[in-house]
């Protein structure tokens, strides 16, 4: 290849016979390439675009902090856009969430919240004195949680992190209760509360280690858009209570509407310890992420020794530019009442999805708020072998018919800009479809096709 670029999350090799699509611009729900043809964002761009691309009011909210303040360190100095954002954050938020902290991505949001936690664990518990032997954290398996090392130790998707396990410590893994793993003849009730008794036993045998839960509430969105009950949610709050373990919420994928509430946490009518916040927080413009946390936690660090102070930091930690872009995109949620406005595009997925009922090739039809999916299957229901090849297949079907679609192994799914019609949704639906019944025609794939496909 020409280019000196090495692509994030792609297989260089690949892109010999099928090379990365220029994309020039951007408006609405579509992504415009070098010869102009749309293409209809599905995926709302790894799923950080919420308003759609290139939206009026957050371009002119840009160009006006542009002329004044670009950047400025947020050590020892502050500035008005990261002020403001706090406190919108925060306003935002039940009790006792009150302190937050800035980071630049989803994995620093993680590394930040699991090292809070530890250090608060060290060094103190309310009055009593600290517990430095809490230094071990439960995750649930099938979760994805980022890919710097603290996050890939609690992330339990091999293809991310087999290859670096010298470099991870081990923590614990509790079943996900994601429906899709319930037992034959099983309901959903009974699947959970199997899972809480088994995060119970974990919790009873480790509790004195253990400093945080980290779990993606309602859906584990690396695992293939696996989806869960709030009971579980609520469960695990009062199991975290009991055992006194803090509980971090890793609300990168599905925070800012994407579960139908603003967070995933209040369809449980539960709140963390910590709520981890990325992606759609600046609306796809710029890289950000926060740390939401108790009074409690912070006033852990606060003393007048400097070693007890949380000593991390990004360089762009609250950039002016990004927080403008957040506050910019919390306008257009009261402004143009998103949450509610989503509600049709919820019914409207939901009715494109059940027309998928039945079909030979598709299972586990599956929706949270404006997350839809499922799984392509063999016509006698058992999976795929290759999958990720019959995946490339679906992928590059649907963008030769104007949608991007990007399908996790099996997994099939949309998370669309909130800006999407219902025309469109049944749209991109109906491509989905079309992309299955022509991707399982397709002759069986070797291995060295699979990586070609």
């Amino acid at each position: 290849m020409s280019s000196p670029l090495w692509y994030p999350c792609t297989q260089m090799q690949q892109l010999e016979q099928y090379p990365a699509l220029e994309i020039v611009r951007g408006q609405g729900a579509y992504l415009y390439t070098a010869d102009g043809q749309p293409i209809l964002d599905a995926i709302s761009s790894w799923w950080v675009n919420l308003h759609g691309h290139c939206h009026p009011q957050i371009n002119a909210a840009l160009h006006q902090q542009l002329d004044q303040l670009e950047h400025v360190m947020l050590a020892g100095f502050t500035h008005q856009p990261i002020e403001q954002l706090a406190r919108r954050l925060i306003a935002l938020m039940p009790a006792p969430l009150s302190r937050i902290f800035f980071a630049d991505s989803g994995s620093a949001a993680i590394e930040v919240a699991l090292k809070i936690s530890l250090q608060y664990w060290q060094q103190q518990d309310g009055h009593q004195i600290g517990q430095p032997e809490r230094n071990t954290f439960i995750s649930l398996q099938n979760g994805y949680h980022g890919e710097t090392l603290g996050s890939l130790a609690v992330t339990d998707i091999p293809l991310f992190s087999k290859q670096y396990r010298p470099l991870l410590i081990q923590h614990h893994r509790a079943p996900s209760p994601d429906l899709g793993l319930k037992a034959a003849g099983q309901t959903d009730a009974e699947h959970v509360a199997d899972c809480l008794t088994a995060m119970q036993q974990l919790l009873e045998q480790h509790q004195a280690k253990v400093c945080a839960v980290i779990i993606e509430p309602l859906v584990q969105g690396a695992a293939g858009m696996k989806m869960y009950p709030a009971s579980y949610l609520r469960g695990l709050r009062g199991l975290c209570d009991q055992y006194n373990v803090h509980l971090i919420h890793d609300e990168i994928a599905v925070g800012f509407g994407r579960t139908g509430t603003m967070f995933a946490f209040e369809q449980a009518g539960i709140v963390p310890d910590f709520v981890c916040l990325s992606k759609g927080l600046t609306a796809g413009y710029l890289p950000m992420s926060a740390v939401v946390t108790t009074d409690k936690i912070y006033q852990a660090f606060y003393h007048a020794d400097v070693a007890r102070g949380f000593l991390h930091s990004h360089s762009f930690t609250g950039n002016p530019l990004a927080a403008c872009a957040a506050l910019a995109s919390l306008d257009i949620f009261s402004q143009q009442d998103t949450l509610t406005t989503n509600q049709a595009n919820i019914q409207a997925l939901a009715a494109a999805l059940s027309k998928l009922d039945g079909h030979p090739h598709i299972r586990q039809i599956r929706q949270t708020g404006m997350i839809g999916a499922f799984d392509l299957v063999q016509q006698n229901g058992l999976p795929y072998p290759a999958a990720e090849g019959r995946a490339r297949l679906i992928s590059q079907y649907a963008l030769q018919h104007g949608v991007l679609l990007r399908p996790i192994g099996a997994h099939v799914y949309i998370i669309p800009p909130y800006c999407i019609t219902a025309e469109e949704i049944a749209h991109v639906i109906d491509v989905a479809r079309r992309a299955v019944e022509w991707a399982v025609l397709q002759p069986a794939l070797t291995l060295s096709q699979v990586n070609m496909a």
